[in-house]
């Protein structure tokens, strides 16, 4: 693995090499930094065009100013800003932030979202529900994202935040909203048709239900979760995990996700007292809140034990994170009054532009709340797009697993499908995402350019498209080379995910 690790890493800087001195070239040819000054009428052009060359080495051979770009580089020197007189140094940790803020928020939903409808969409192949999320996956692949954002600031956020000054119940909407979740309930969980019956009618009353609570309870003006939300959360993820990776039957791993939902409603309260000091407002704190959490929903799995003890460790573990996320959401909507009512707000909370409220105040729970209706509209263009690759890839990886000799033993055994599906079917079916994921977080991460402009997200993308339209190389050069570096580096990554996925993989092979 050592000999594996040394020679991808020597290929790395080789390719690397190579880039940037092709691309130094490529960018010398193309921009031009005098071009501003040729068209000047001051009295003084001439003077001013020979300090500008004086400043930028103009004078010299291109392969020389790349050498002396180059030795910086590796020193630490990723050059200057000129045109804006700042030290690359500066614009790239709170680019390199930004986009990363947002392409790992747009690209964890993506992939939650788009495995688990494709491998749905895979079980329920040639029904009506695999050729209705077949259909929206096409039309969200092919749906350029300039236009998806202009309809997002359009409809949620300038007519949603009007909406907000005087809401009222629009109940078309709130029945289609029901017919929609209805069918999808239908098409996914399947059945005779008593049974889609049931499922379609259950699922139709609970979205009408809360729909229509949401509309008429001015919920939206005060969104809150509390106690009694937390715990219904709760005790439905416990209850789910335990279904999925371990089954009903297995009580030991039950008892011991309810018991973490348990422990989690009582320390509802304690938490409230703890979270209101200044030293838990801090990124660190709740960082090791949630460590904690982990390790006491790992250690309730533990002692509960059964007959596969890691199930119950796994199933206490997640339900953990989920009453942690939960309870970090709830404490920030609790702010939500002081955050709307905020001057730089003025009752309009759905953000159009920018990742932050510039002099907004108020604090870490406020800050949460501003930073989450910045991300909202970008995070949903990105999500859009990226939901119907991994909707297909997994549908098709989920497709060609099932009908694999192995699965087919499996059922032969008498194996219930859940254990089929989960245990044998679902771990080598997300080996294709392995070589994907990696590589779309690098792509985005360099690539949404589109999404930043149109949102005036000052990430990486925004930082190329500054430094193209200003005619500076480094800012430029450090894009490509940090972006290339990174691109390399997940494909690194992706090689050592297929070792770990399938075992019949050796990295030294």
């Amino acid at each position: 693995m050592i000999r594996f690790l040394i020679r991808r890493i020597l290929i790395l800087l080789g390719i690397l090499l190579a880039l940037s001195f092709f691309m130094y070239g490529a960018l010398t040819l193309a921009l031009d930094p005098l071009s501003d000054l040729r068209q000047s009428t001051a009295l003084n052009k001439q003077q001013l065009i020979n300090s500008r060359i004086a400043m930028l080495h103009l004078n010299e051979p291109w392969t020389q100013r790349y050498w002396n770009w180059l030795v910086q580089f590796v020193q630490g020197n990723p050059g200057q800003a000129w045109a804006i007189q700042q030290p690359v140094s500066k614009l790239l940790p709170g680019a390199v932030s930004t986009s990363f803020h947002l392409v790992i928020n747009a690209t964890l939903l993506s992939i939650v979202v788009g495995v688990t409808i494709g491998v749905i969409s895979a079980l329920r192949q040639y029904t009506g529900f695999d050729y209705t999320i077949t259909f929206v996956a096409f039309v969200m692949y092919s749906l350029p994202v300039f236009w998806v954002a202009v309809l997002l600031k359009q409809f949620l956020a300038i007519d949603l935040n009007n909406f907000l000054q005087q809401p009222s119940v629009n109940w078309l909407l709130v029945v289609v909203l029901a017919l929609i979740g209805g069918l999808f309930w239908l098409g996914a969980l399947g059945g005779d048709w008593k049974r889609r019956l049931i499922v379609f009618v259950s699922a139709f009353v609970v979205t009408f239900a809360v729909f229509a609570y949401i509309f008429a309870s001015g919920w939206l003006n005060n969104p809150q979760i509390g106690l009694l939300g937390v715990a219904v959360i709760g005790l439905a993820s416990a209850y789910v995990f335990t279904v999925l990776f371990a089954g009903t039957r297995n009580r030991r791993a039950l008892y011991s996700a309810l018991t973490v939902a348990v422990v989690g409603i009582a320390l509802y309260y304690p938490l409230q007292y703890l979270l209101v000091y200044s030293f838990a407002g801090t990124y660190w704190f709740e960082v090791l809140l949630l460590l904690v959490a982990l390790a006491l929903g790992g250690l309730i799995g533990w002692l509960f034990g059964g007959p596969d003890r890691m199930v119950s460790v796994r199933g206490g573990v997640l339900v953990a994170l989920v009453m942690a996320i939960v309870v970090f959401i709830d404490q920030c909507l609790q702010y939500w009054q002081i955050y709307v009512n905020s001057r730089p707000i003025a009752h309009r909370p759905i953000a159009t532009s920018g990742a932050t409220t510039p002099a907004l105040g108020g604090g870490f729970w406020v800050g949460q709340l501003d930073s989450f209706t910045h991300l909202l509209l970008p995070t949903i263009a990105l999500v859009l797009i990226s939901f119907a690759t991994y909707t297909r890839y997994q549908r098709g990886a989920t497709l060609e697993v099932l009908n694999q000799d192995y699965i087919r033993t499996a059922r032969s055994k008498g194996l219930p499908e859940r254990v089929v599906i989960v245990r044998h079917a679902l771990r080598n079916a997300l080996l294709p995402l392995a070589s994907i994921v990696p590589v779309d977080i690098i792509s985005l991460l360099g690539g949404a350019v589109i999404t930043e402009t149109i949102f005036n997200w000052n990430g990486m993308g925004r930082l190329f498209i500054t430094a193209l339209a200003g005619n500076m190389i480094d800012p430029a050069m450090a894009y490509i080379m940090i972006t290339g570096a990174a691109a390399m580096v997940a494909n690194i990554i992706a090689d050592f995910l297929y070792a770990l996925l399938d075992p019949r993989i050796r990295v030294d092979a």
